[in-house]
């Protein structure tokens, strides 16, 4: 009894907080909070305030003028923002579907010990994650050799397949699925797609809430792949839109005939500033409102998945 209670006590020592250490972690805890909340709340204040106060005062947490002037800007471009904010959505949609399904495959093929190649083709996925062709041969294949350039396609394919969540699915079916399970489906008859769909993937919840979770992200924040590849503004996503009028402000002008105003007229009238930090708002509230969403099913994932594993 002794002894037992010193392994308890022992135990407790090295698992408890001290009341210090605990006041320390909320301290840690509220400053990296307040990083990254300030950051949003400045750009929200900046897409409040008049364009004259920010050319005044700069930029502060507060507006000092308060202005809907870069809210009211971006509207008169509804059809603009609202086609490219489409765009985004089809592409996240499309993308995390075809993703989420592709490296489930690869993952669970590569996870087979019967399989006479699966050393070989683990080699092939790690690697890239080490190293990778440079971008004057990537760009090469999307337009030259497969054609994508300028096509919507270009926008989910590239970005459909990733090393790290491939490793990610291997690990995950190679320690939860159980080899008996699999063995007991081939031998009543079941094929290897029935196995992975009917099978596999119903016990494989939190590894596919985590791989859709991060390529929803990926592909709605994603504005490198349209700058290389497309040309047509009607193929531009939201966060391709955002990047060419954080780099060029101009370039809204040149949609000017589009409003029924001069060059001149739309330029004198843009709240530069604001319409700036006003589209970043409306580029991040979509995803931020869906959020809790992915992260309730993404929990519940977790929880099923453990409790069929």
């Amino acid at each position: 009894m002794k002894n037992e209670k010193k392994w308890q006590d022992s135990v407790l020592r090295f698992t408890q907080v001290s009341p210090t250490t605990n006041m320390l972690f909320h301290l840690l805890m509220i400053v990296l909070s307040l990083v990254c909340l300030v950051p949003l709340a400045l750009v929200l204040s900046i897409s409040l305030s008049s364009e004259s106060a920010l050319q005044e005062f700069g930029y502060r947490l507060f507006p000092k003028a308060f202005s809907l002037d870069g809210y009211a800007y971006l509207f008169k471009q509804s059809d603009t923002i609202l086609r490219a904010m489409g765009m985004s959505i089809m592409v996240t949609v499309v993308g995390t579907a075809l993703s989420v399904i592709l490296n489930a495959l690869m993952g669970y093929v590569l996870s087979r010990r019967e399989y006479k190649l699966q050393k070989i083709f683990v080699w092939f996925v790690f690697i890239p994650m080490i190293f990778n062709g440079g971008l004057v041969s990537s760009y090469f294949i999307v337009s030259q050799f497969l054609g994508l350039k300028d096509t919507v396609w270009v926008l989910i394919v590239p970005l459909a397949v990733s090393s790290f969540n491939v490793i990610l699915c291997k690990t995950f079916f190679r320690t939860t699925i159980p080899d008996s399970l699999i063995e007991s489906a081939k031998i009543d008859g079941a094929s290897q797609m029935s196995v992975f769909f009917t099978i596999v993937l119903p016990l494989s919840l939190p590894v596919l809430a985590t791989i859709g979770l991060f390529s929803s992200f990926g592909y709605w924040n994603d504005w490198f792949t349209a700058m290389l590849y497309i040309d047509n503004p009607n193929l531009y996503t939201l966060q391709a839109y955002l990047n060419r009028l954080l780099g060029d402000i101009n370039f809204l002008a040149q949609n000017a005939a589009l409003l029924g105003v001069s060059q001149a007229q739309l330029l004198a009238s843009m709240p530069k500033e604001a319409a700036r930090m006003a589209i970043v708002v409306v580029a991040v509230l979509p995803i931020a409102c869906a959020y809790p969403f992915f992260q309730r099913y993404f929990v519940s994932g977790l929880t099923v998945g453990a409790v069929k594993g």
